[in-house]
């Protein structure tokens, strides 16, 4: 049997889209690789937190931007983030972590950083690759094969974010939700934006379940294009 061909498939969107179960599914189900990138901004934050970098500085966080190792597993079935050998799994999707990301990730040298990191291990993905994250379509793999760029309606995404955090309030995580989404998308470098080319799908009416067979469709297709 003919081996498919390696494809290099960029998934954007703002938060509670669907990005990440979607991202994993379909890489699981087309024995692709596997990169949640939002994890390694969240890991590089834990460990300025962890630092006592002082966040309010862009100085401050610009001077130890290289200073973290980070290296990502990229098995969808189990994939995995560690910082200078710890297993940050866990600790990098605290409250303290998500309201401080977006400051952090603004900050250039911490893009460049990252960046060069996810296109280093899009480029070693042998078997092909589900890139998931804000700009993977418009800055770090602009010649990825698929681009998919999901949306949702605000209080869609709220509910599916506080279905995920037990206990949380729907109405300000939606507050967060939509703060979260002005900060990307206004930000200098790199800002959350869908490209010119993406396909974008709207999940607000759909399962999960619909949502991955429609990626796992473009992807097919692309796949029998190439």
């Amino acid at each position: 049997m003919e081996t498919p061909a390696a494809v290099i498939v960029a998934i954007d969107g703002p938060s509670g889209t669907g990005k990440s179960s979607t991202s994993k599914a379909v890489a699981a189900q087309l024995g692709l690789s596997y990169l949640d990138t939002g994890a390694q901004y969240r890991a590089i934050t834990w460990w300025m937190v962890n630092n006592g970098i002082d966040l309010t500085d862009p100085t401050a966080i610009a001077a130890v931007a290289g200073k973290a190792d980070i290296v990502s597993g990229t098995d969808p079935a189990a994939p995995t983030i560690t910082v200078d050998g710890t297993d940050v799994a866990g600790p990098i999707r605290t409250t303290e972590v998500t309201s401080k990301v977006s400051a952090v990730s603004a900050v250039p040298e911490v893009r460049a950083r990252i960046t060069d990191l996810q296109r280093s291990i899009a480029k070693g993905a042998e078997v092909g690759i589900v890139v998931e994250g804000r700009d993977i379509g418009t800055t770090v793999l602009p010649d990825a094969d698929l681009k998919i760029f999901l949306t949702a309606s605000p209080e869609a995404r709220a509910a599916r974010r506080s279905g995920e955090v037990k206990g949380s309030d729907v109405k300000a995580t939606q507050e967060a939700l939509v703060a979260r989404d002005k900060a990307d998308s206004s930000r200098k470098t790199s800002p959350l934006a869908k490209a010119g080319d993406a396909v974008e799908v709207d999940t607000t009416e759909l399962t999960l379940q619909q949502v991955i067979e429609c990626v796992v469709t473009l992807v097919e297709e692309k796949r029998a294009a190439k």
